[in-house]
C-alpha cells in the first residue's frame, strides 16, 4: 500500500513506523528538514520537506498513485486542506486528518467533513481519545492499560502482577478450573520489556504485566483475581486544564455527580473560562508543580491525581510531589516513549501515552480486511484487533484445536449473535463472528489475511 503522511511529529513518527516496518510504501512530508533528516536517516522512507497541504509538494511525495492520506501536522487546518487537496486534485481514495480543535468536531458541525463540504474520511481527535483513556483508567483503578471493544461488550486491560498475586506460578489451563465461570482470558504478556503470547502450561511471575481478555462486566472481578481491588477514584485533582484536562472533569461532572474534581491550571485566561463552563468543579489558578497550590486543591486527600498538562517532566514531578503529599495513586500524560519506564520506577502507577493511542486510531482504518477495531500495546510490540470472520475465512467451519496458524496470536473472545463468548480448542468460528485477538507485531499482516474478502467470496 501506498500511504502518504503529513506531519513528521511525534504520530506521523510513530505512524511511518509501523507501516514501512510492514513493507508499505511510505513517504511524508514537513516543513522542518531537520525532522525530515531524522525521520528518513532511521526509517526506510522518503522525506519531503515543505508544506503538506501544497499541491506541488502532495504531487512530489507521490499523492496520485497514493492509497492512502494521512494528516497529522500540528495545525488542524492544514490537516483538513491537505484532505481537501488530495480529494479535488488526486482523488486519493481514503483521507485521514488529525483535528483538535473541539469546536470543528460539535455535533450541530457533524456535516463540515462530508464528501460535499470537507472531504475526510476518518477525523481523529486525539484530546478525546486520551480523555476517554483517562476516564477509563479511573474506573477501573487497578489497571495499567483499558480499551473497549465490541460496543463495549469486551474489555482488554493490563494489570501488573505484584509479589502477593494469588495467580503466580500458577499455569494458566488452571485458572479455567479454579474460576469456571469467569469469562476471561490471558492473551499477551510483557516480562522485562520482552513481549509473548502464553501458552495454558505457561505460569505468571511478579513483575509480569498480564493482558487479559474480558466480558465487560467481569473485569473488576478478573481484577480482583489478580490481586488488585482498588474502587474507582471519587476525589480527584486534575494539573492542567488544556482540552484533555477540561475534557475529563467535564465528563467527569457529567458522568458522576458524586465526583469531588479540582482542576490546577497555570494560565489565568484559560483558568477562568474552563471554570464558567464548569458547574460543581473547583478550578485553581497556579502551577502543578507548587505546593502550596497543590496543597489548596487538597491533594493529600485525593483518591488519584491526574497529570496532563503539555509538559512531561511536569506530570513527572507534579505526580511525585502528589504521592509525597498523599495522594494515593497518579496517573500521567507521557508523550515521550523512553518515560514510561523511568515514571514507574519512581513509583507512578499509570500513564497514557497520546502519541499510542493516536496511531492505534489510525491503524484501525489503515489494516486490511475487516477490521473494526485496533489498539497498539507496548510501542508497538503487538496489537489487539477486532475483525469480522467472512464466508471465505480460513478460520470458519473447522474446531480451533484443528487450525495450526495461531503461532503469535490468541483468541480472547468471539462474539456472536451479540453474546460474548470465550474461546475452546472445540470453539468453531462461524461466518459474522467478531473475534478479538492479540497478535505480535510480525503476525499483524498474517491477521489482515485471515479476515480478508478472497475473490471466491463474489
Amino acid at each position: 500500500m501506498k500511504v502518504v503522511i503529513c506531519g513528521a511529529g511525534q504520530v506521523g513518527f510513530g505512524i511511518a513506523e509501523r507501516l514501512a516496518a510492514e513493507q508499505n510504501d511510505v513517504s511524508i512530508i514537513d516543513t522542518s528538514p531537520r525532522l525530515i533528516q531524522a525521520i528518513t536517516d532511521t526509517l526506510d522512507v522518503r522525506g519531503f520537506v515543505g508544506h503538506g497541504s501544497h499541491p506541488d509538494v502532495l504531487a512530489r511525495a507521490g499523492l496520485d498513485a497514493a492509497d492512502m492520506l494521512i494528516a497529522v501536522t500540528l495545525h488542524d487546518e492544514v490537516n483538513m486542506i491537505a484532505c481537501q487537496v488530495g480529494h479535488a486534485l488526486f482523488d486519493v481514495p481514503t483521507k485521514i486528518a488529525r483535528v483538535r480543535a473541539q469546536s470543528y468536531l460539535q455535533g450541530h458541525w457533524r456535516d463540515l467533513f462530508s464528501r460535499d463540504h470537507l472531504p475526510i474520511d476518518v477525523v481523529i481527535s486525539p484530546e478525546i481519545e486520551v480523555g476517554e483513556m483517562v476516564l477509563r483508567r479511573l474506573s477501573l483503578p487497578g489497571a495499567i492499560d483499558t480499551v473497549n471493544f465490541a460496543d463495549g461488550q469486551v474489555v482488554v486491560a493490563g494489570v501488573r502482577c505484584e509479589e502477593d498475586c494469588p495467580v503466580l506460578d500458577t499455569p494458566l489451563r488452571q485458572l479455567t478450573d479454579l474460576f469456571p465461570d469467569l469469562r476471561a482470558v490471558v492473551i499477551a504478556v510483557n516480562r522485562k520489556g520482552r513481549v509473548f503470547v502464553p501458552r495454558s502450561t505457561d505460569t505468571l511471575l511478579a513483575g509480569d504485566v498480564a493482558y487479559f481478555s474480558a466480558q465487560a462486566d467481569q473485569v473488576v472481578r478478573t481484577l480482583s483475581i489478580f490481586g488488585h481491588d482498588e474502587v474507582p477514584a471519587q476525589r480527584v485533582v486534575i494539573g492542567g486544564g488544556g482540552n484533555i484536562g477540561f475534557y475529563v472533569a467535564r465528563e467527569l461532572e457529567r458522568r458522576n455527580p458524586k465526583a469531588r474534581v479540582k482542576i490546577i491550571e497555570d494560565n489565568a485566561a484559560r483558568a477562568e473560562a474552563i471554570a464558567q463552563d464548569l458547574d460543581r468543579i473547583v478550578v485553581l489558578h497556579g502551577s502543578a508543580l507548587d505546593r502550596v497550590v497543590l496543597e489548596e486543591a487538597s491533594v493529600g486527600d485525593a483518591d488519584t491525581m491526574i497529570a496532563v498538562t503539555n509538559d512531561d517532566r511536569v506530570n513527572i514531578l507534579s505526580c511525585l510531589l502528589s504521592k509525597e503529599l498523599g495522594a494515593r495513586r497518579m496517573l500521567s500524560l507521557l508523550n515521550d516513549p523512553n518515560y514510561p519506564a523511568f515514571a514507574r520506577g519512581l513509583g507512578i502507577d499509570a500513564y497514557v501515552n497520546p502519541r499510542q493511542i493516536t496511531v492505534s486510531k489510525i491503524l484501525q482504518h489503515v489494516r486490511k480486511g475487516r477490521i473494526r477495531g485496533v489498539h497498539s500495546l507496548l510501542n508497538g510490540a503487538g496489537e489487539v484487533i477486532e475483525a469480522e470472520a467472512l464466508e471465505t475465512s480460513p478460520l470458519v467451519g473447522r474446531p480451533l484445536k484443528n487450525l495450526d496458524f495461531f503461532d503469535g496470536m490468541r483468541i480472547g473472545a468471539v462474539i456472536r449473535a451479540g453474546k460474548v463468548m470465550l474461546p475452546r480448542g472445540d470453539t468453531v468460528i462461524q461466518p459474522r463472528d467478531r473475534i478479538v485477538l492479540f497478535a505480535l507485531a510480525e503476525k499483524v499482516k498474517r491477521v489482515e489475511q485471515l479476515f480478508r474478502v478472497s475473490l471466491e467470496f463474489f
